[in-house]
């Protein structure tokens, strides 16, 4: 998760636990877990440095709507992430 924000870590979290979403699916989810607007110059920037990175995976479901979906690399950095937060709680209790 190294040079991820907090916030494109909980987008690929999203991503993960949907099928393939939109970006206004995915905007929908951090806004009910943030419990405020998700701006879009906020969220699509965002997702294009993901995909930039190799994280998430860009298609489209048609000439308007983009659709993402985690890439092995994005997948791998989250069971890496899910690792490491487990041996800290452990740690913790």
């Amino acid at each position: 998760m190294n040079g991820l924000t907090a916030f494109q870590r909980d987008i690929l979290y999203v991503i993960e636990a949907m099928d393939a979403p939109h970006g206004l699916a995915i905007k929908k989810q951090l806004e009910a877990y943030y419990e405020t607007e998700v701006n879009h110059g906020r969220l699509y920037p965002n997702l294009d440095d993901l995909a930039e990175d190799g994280l998430i995976e860009k298609g489209e479901y048609d000439k308007r709507t983009n659709k993402y979906t985690l890439s092995s690399e994005g997948r791998a950095l989250l069971q890496a992430r899910r690792k490491w937060e487990d041996e800290h709680l452990r740690e913790a209790n």
